[in-house]
């Protein structure tokens, strides 16, 4: 077959539609409705999400000589947070609608006067002037009304088209000025009462915005006072910094030096969305790296930064969907010396997939003065002891997920040698992170030389890879089931395998393209491939 070169990418929409369809991911107690923020992994996607995990564990920490791996538990001592500015600063700006009762992030909630130019001057809103624009014959401006909308990849085409919206609804005639954007958390006091809620469209419901601390509470023992609040952790980082005497005692390890961990972190989103780009549960695998505090951290800095880089690309990210965003110096926490995020395009725009932070020695600086244990180490150089400082790149797990399923999606017509032409839907994953590695096709099911030579083939690639056996329906159905998963290579057993000469036919899934293979070369190509 040829395939036809042009190819639809991933919508939203069609990535949901297959991850439910294949058995990726689920809503999480679906048969109850669901349960928003929340999921679950299905067959392929457990097997999926498990191979971007064991890529980075073993490029991150066994294919290193300076990072070592640690587990801490999701519950710590509540101190833990205090010390770490979680308990008092781990926030996110919350809005509520007095109506709908929806609530919103107030820097994912976006507004906009609506000013009319106009030959005379018009009554303004309360609290507002109507102003002259430019020099004779002279114009007005006057702000009509307000806009709002959340954040997507669209904002300000909405907001447009609200604010034409507005001025045909109050039959105002004049051109509509330049909206300017903002997000709420800027919004003047006078102007928070004329500003719509997107759940009803009418101004006058929406709160100011206050904190809302993103931490999940629970109790820990028989008690529920006080005393027994914990918190489940909201990162991994604290875990890695609160173990690093532990490590260094016991690691036999020497700066600079890293530990890395993978595990959950829970933290009550207000506004979860785009599936699971912001969910309540999620998974996070971080990295400490920590330095001596005369090290040239920007070196250091820059080389995690390309590092990571490199490695989305290994699992299949391409270049052209990965951009760098480096946080304005105004915006940096205090003990931030910098701070770059990795962003990715996804359908619903560019958005952060991994974060590269330097942070001096705060984290271990807080808890030595918290805990009373000093976390110093001594310098046989310069006989001085100190804090080390840290390079944090910091990534989720699901958001890889998504980005890859981004990357990878596409629908293509292809022909035939005899002219016909069909959709099919391919996941072109890297064959390192691909759930089934390879399938493995007798090209008859009713004949038993065929399906007992596929199955031998099956149990012996099965002691080393994620395979599939499938002998129902028709080769090109079967190819295509395998396309759609992302399975890169099938092997198909047929009479040449069983009378001849034992070869396999070995079938590309990007390609499409067919070719004879012996087993030990079957093998010899995995190995290659999937490391």
């Amino acid at each position: 077959m040829s395939e036809n070169t042009a190819a639809k990418s991933a919508s939203m929409e069609d990535l949901v539609a297959l991850c439910k369809r294949r058995g990726f991911i689920f809503a999480s107690s679906e048969i109850y409705g669901g349960y928003n923020g929340f999921f679950d992994y299905g067959p392929l996607g457990v097997e999926l999400k498990k191979n971007i995990r064991d890529c980075w564990w073993r490029d991150m920490v066994q294919r290193r000589d300076d990072v070592v791996g640690i587990e801490t538990s999701i519950i710590m001592h509540p101190k833990v947070w205090q010390a770490s500015g979680h308990v008092d600063g781990f926030t996110d700006p919350l809005v509520d609608c007095k109506v709908s009762k929806q609530r919103y992030r107030a820097d994912q909630l976006f507004f906009a006067a609506v000013t009319v130019e106009t030959d005379e001057p018009l009554t303004p809103l309360p609290g507002f002037e109507c102003f002259e624009l430019g020099q004779a014959p002279h114009t007005y401006g006057t702000t009509i009304g307000y806009v709002s909308a959340l954040e997507s990849d669209k904002t300000n085409e909405e907001l447009l088209e609200k604010a034409e919206t507005l001025k045909r609804k109050k039959s105002v005639r004049g051109k509509l000025l330049p909206l300017n954007v903002k997000d709420f958390t800027v919004a003047a006091e006078k102007e928070i009462p004329l500003i719509p809620s997107p759940a009803t469209g009418e101004p006058g419901s929406l709160t100011p915005p206050r904190a809302f601390n993103m931490m999940f509470e629970t109790h820990v023992g028989a008690l529920r006072d006080g005393s027994s609040v914990s918190y489940l952790r909201p990162e991994t980082a604290q875990g890695m910094f609160v173990d690093f005497k532990p490590v260094v005692d016991t690691g036999r390890v020497k700066l600079p030096f890293g530990i890395a961990q993978v595990g959950k972190s829970f933290r009550n989103e207000i506004t979860p969305r785009n599936f699971i780009f912001r969910s309540r549960e999620f998974e996070q695998m971080e990295m400490e790296y920590f330095i001596h505090e005369d090290a040239d951290w920007e070196k250091a800095h820059k080389d995690w930064i390309q590092w990571c880089w490199d490695w989305l690309k290994s699992i299949g990210l391409p270049d052209s969907h990965l951009s760098l965003y480096d946080h304005p110096k105004a915006k940096l926490a205090f003990y931030s010396r910098g701070t770059t995020d990795i962003m990715f395009k996804y359908p619903f725009g560019v958005q952060e997939l991994w974060g590269i932070a330097a942070r001096g020695n705060y984290d271990l600086g807080q808890h030595e003065k918290a805990s009373g244990v000093p976390q110093a180490i001594f310098d046989e150089t310069t006989k001085k002891k100190f804090i080390p400082h840290v390079i944090e790149p910091a990534v989720g797990t699901d958001r890889i997920f998504l980005a890859v399923l981004c990357a990878a999606y596409a629908e293509e017509d292809v022909t035939d040698e005899k002219g016909n032409t069909e959709k099919r839907t391919v996941l072109r994953l890297s064959p390192r992170i691909a759930p089934v590695k390879v399938a493995v096709l007798p090209l008859l099911k009713n004949k038993e030389q065929l399906t007992t030579r596929a199955k031998e083939l099956h149990k012996k690639l099965q002691r080393r890879y994620a395979v599939f056996y499938d002998e129902a329906g028709a080769i090109g159905r079967r190819y295509r089931r395998q396309d759609e998963i992302g399975t890169p290579y099938c092997v198909t057993i047929d009479f040449d395998t069983v009378e001849k000469d034992g070869t396999f036919t070995l079938r590309e899934r990007d390609s499409m393209q067919q070719k004879r293979i012996t087993e030990a070369e079957l093998f010899a190509l995995l190995d290659e491939q999937v490391y």
